[in-house]
């Protein structure tokens, strides 16, 4: 199972009810007062039909303001049309489950959703709070139990790579270190060392086939694993650092000298390194 399929799966299992004591929930919501998960939302409409956001009302992206969802869940909005077998899942970006529980310091805008807490149910944690992107990795109550670190690096990462991160299959993360690197290496790709020769090999033009991000978490996994930082020391310093083949750099040559051909750049690169100060015509 990928990580947006569990996620789906964990979305939909909150509308489960026990029809004895409750009646079917008319939604579900998804407060996310950081935003965290916003950049991921269209994602996750090409797998749940029944997805809404709260926003301007664009209704080609199920989108629209408070009381248009409440028209949807009436059924009074004919521009948009949902799973018959499917709850409704709101999400609501800048909006937390505080924000509904405050029903009269709620803004207006967001009082047409504030009873739906009562008919609906709430996606939250066991603890009440939101589900926040780490909180689910981690949590083994409702998340997926993983062992992520949680350092601000890691975090960073971890919220830039997330898109890529939906893919993964879960039982390949499970037993694995979750860390600035991982997360960093997934966004850039899964081989950094090929991603730093084709830097040395295009300069500046390899940086304008990646988009911020991707370059961002490049630079990250070279700090990391090279004590490298190409947006601050550029390509001849790389370059040098290829030919004199020390520490770390020894695995990047190897790699390099076994398709030469594929970086037909790096050669005059590091012609123009200085050459390295041996002592050889030292005077005593």
């Amino acid at each position: 199972m990928r990580v947006i399929e569990h996620l789906v799966k964990t979305l939909r299992d909150s509308a489960i009810f026990n029809p004895e004591v409750q009646v079917a929930p008319s939604c579900i919501l998804w407060p996310d007062k950081d935003r965290q998960w916003e950049a991921v939302i269209p994602r996750l409409q090409s797998e749940l039909a029944e997805l809404l956001v709260l926003g301007d009302y664009t209704p080609e992206s199920r989108t629209g303001p408070a009381i248009w969802l409440r028209c949807v869940i009436a059924g009074k909005a004919p521009d948009v049309t949902l799973p018959a077998d499917r709850v409704p899942v709101f999400y609501l970006p800048g909006v937390s489950r505080q924000d509904l529980r405050a029903i009269e310091d709620c803004p207006d805008l967001l009082k047409p959703l504030a009873e739906l807490q009562y008919r609906g149910v709430i996606w939250s944690q066991a603890n009440a709070k939101d589900w926040t992107i780490m909180a689910f990795l981690k949590s083994d109550q409702g998340g997926m139990g993983l062992d992520v670190a949680q350092d601000n690096d890691a975090k960073n990462a971890m919220q830039l790579a997330l898109y890529r991160l939906l893919d993964e299959e879960l039982e390949l993360l499970k037993g694995k270190r979750l860390d600035k690197d991982y997360f960093n290496t997934l966004l850039t790709g899964g081989d950094p060392v090929r991603d730093l020769l084709q830097w040395l090999d295009l300069g500046d033009a390899f940086q304008t086939t990646r988009g911020a991000n991707e370059w961002k978490a490049f630079v990250e996994v070279c700090k990391s694993q090279l004590a490298f930082n190409p947006q601050a020391d550029g390509v001849l310093a790389g370059a040098s650092k290829l030919a004199t083949r020390e520490g770390p750099w020894h695995s990047v040559w190897e790699r390099y000298s076994e398709a030469p051909k594929r970086y037909p750049n790096i050669p005059s690169r590091i012609r123009q390194c200085k050459p390295p100060d041996l002592g050889i015509f030292d005077t005593p």
